[in-house]
């Protein structure tokens, strides 16, 4: 289990370095953007729709790295209270009553708008670039399955809490 875990937080670890270089490239076409509009009045269609996919690509592939190093928001009024093993039951609980079911269906969901934007062959229509929407559309879905598959991970590193008393 513990290669399994291992392999799962390596997928994590890679997506957020992946996501890093999506925030260089968002500050460049910023940049370029900028400088096109403002010291040579000449502004480009394609910028705010890319800066949009890039936005969209950094917050979904950074999913799982941010959930792997617990950066989500969480209330700690009661829950930085309880012993490790209270907070893996709670973690257990919130798992399968929210993450789970609202990750499976966001999947279910992006995966019929990537499968409709392949089918249908949709473009982007808020510039006059008209970019393809399927590339974007696919980096959701796959943004969505990196994070199922590292909350299945902590997931099972909570239940191994509770059972053993100690984290894998």
């Amino acid at each position: 289990m513990k290669k399994f875990l291992s392999v799962i937080d390596l997928i994590s670890r890679w997506s957020g370095l992946i996501a890093r270089w999506g925030c260089l490239a968002l500050v460049l076409v910023l940049c370029f953007e900028v400088m096109m509009r403002y010291v040579f009045d000449n502004p480009t269609i394609w910028a705010h729709e890319s800066s949009t996919m890039l936005g969209v690509f950094i917050v979904t592939i950074g999913w799982a790295f941010v959930h792997l190093n617990h950066g989500h928001v969480r209330v700690d009024v009661f829950y930085s209270r309880l012993s490790p093993k209270g907070r893996a039951i709670v973690d257990i609980a919130c798992f399968l009553v929210f993450f789970l079911p609202l990750l499976l269906v966001l999947i279910w969901a992006a995966g019929r708008q990537a499968w409709d934007a392949y089918v249908f062959d949709e473009v982007l229509m808020q510039s006059y670039w008209y970019p393809p929407a399927l590339p974007i559309r696919t980096v959701v879905v796959v943004g969505l399955c990196t994070f199922l598959l590292q909350g299945i991970a902590e997931f099972l590193r909570d239940v191994w809490m509770v059972a053993k008393g100690v984290r894998p």
